[in-house]
């Protein structure tokens, strides 16, 4: 797990599968960690906007294996590059975190795969920490 036919991408239930995911995790963001919400563009009710949930979402859908369209569109994902004006500590990483498990049990993703992307996205949170402690991501 996973393999060029079976990855996450296609076990999540492909574009659609992927794209209801990520729209659980930014309306979590708003409701479980508003201040991570705000560090994005936000309508009116304090909801990440329609533009940054598509673009995650093409994001997402080639991470796991899904079609490039991410990288056709925007080119190389380049994700330090990307988030370095934003401050992301320990705290920041532990509430994307946890916006993203709600979401994945919203979704009710499959134990396997669960493991399996858990461990990717507690890899790609330290990853992408650049300010604060270096302690772990985790709880």
């Amino acid at each position: 797990m996973p393999s060029p036919a079976d990855t996450p991408f296609a076990r999540m239930g492909g574009e659609e599968g992927v794209r209801a995911l990520v729209e659980r995790f930014y309306d979590a963001m708003t409701e479980l960690e508003p201040a991570l919400a705000r560090l994005h563009p936000c309508d009116e009710r304090g909801y990440v906007v329609r533009a940054s949930r598509d673009r995650f979402a093409l994001f997402f859908i080639g991470w796991l294996g899904g079609p490039q369209g991410y990288i056709t569109q925007h080119g190389h994902p380049r994700l330090r590059m990307r988030h370095a004006q934003v401050p992301v500590d320990t705290p920041m990483a532990r509430a994307w975190l946890r916006c993203m498990m709600h979401a994945l049990d919203a979704h009710g993703v499959e134990r396997e795969v669960r493991d399996f992307l858990e461990a990717r996205l507690q890899d790609l949170t330290m990853f992408l920490r650049n300010t604060g402690s270096l302690e772990p991501a985790t709880g």
